[in-house]
């Protein structure tokens, strides 16, 4: 669903992103760790093309980001550390505005229902985003790429800021995605919420991926133990 060929970003001369070869099928977590400046952002705006590659391709469901920008974002949903959505329309109106932007028209019912499907409450649904805590909008977003019938999730620090209840929830709806088919990736410093959630992770740094593993053969110490070493080195 998500792939990187060669994937390479500079800028002025300075390497961002060094031949990134990475695939992410259906159903699939993979959890991105690294520093700032590692290039974990910079592969997520790569595959939204919201930057072009210096060189080498991002294809989402088979087309290249580039060449096929509309379809391809079609297919995706993001979700950056700060949700964008509308301050001042309720959760149900944000909803289905971006559904009509991807094309979708449903009832309200069916709104409801996505809302439902992603955990927001109904009495919040007609509340204003202004008052939405951060893992609210969240569920918002969640609701979004439900609506879309995205078939990529692409995740920018989405834990950041989170309390350890929100945090979980959050875990556990990604869980029910990826268990509906649907491709994530996700960028984040949390190196717990990488094991629990994800089906892989990979290490970053100065551009590269420097390490991937399958989180079923780590522990939580085995993660931390590995990830610290790649950051002494």
């Amino acid at each position: 669903m998500l792939k990187a060929k060669g994937l390479t970003k500079r800028y002025n001369g300075t390497v961002a992103l060094d031949s990134l070869d990475l695939e992410i099928g259906p159903g699939e977590v993979f959890c991105l760790l690294g520093a700032n400046g590692a290039g974990k952002t910079t592969t997520i705006n790569l595959f939204l093309n919201f930057v072009e590659p210096t060189s080498g391709t991002a294809t989402i469901n088979g087309l290249d980001v580039t060449q096929h920008p509309i379809e391809t974002k079609k297919s995706v949903a993001y979700i950056p550390e700060q949700v964008m959505l509308y301050r001042n329309l309720t959760g149900i109106e944000n909803l289905e505005y971006f559904s009509a932007l991807a094309g979708h028209t449903y009832p309200s019912l069916a709104l409801l229902g996505f809302l439902d499907q992603a955990g927001l409450d109904q009495d919040a649904a007609a509340r204003r985003m202004a008052v939405y805590s951060k893992g609210m909008r969240q569920k918002v977003g969640i609701a979004i790429a439900i609506a879309k019938k995205a078939g990529a999730l692409l995740l920018d620090e989405p834990t950041s800021g989170l309390d350890p209840k929100a945090s979980n929830e959050f875990s556990e709806l990604l869980k029910k995605l990826s268990a509906s088919g649907v491709a994530v990736l996700m960028a984040t410093h949390d190196l717990f919420r990488a094991k629990e959630t994800g089906t892989r992770v990979g290490i970053m740094k100065h551009g590269q991926l420097v390490a991937a593993h399958e989180t079923k053969d780590l522990g939580h110490q085995d993660l931390e133990r590995i990830y610290l070493e790649h950051m002494r080195d």
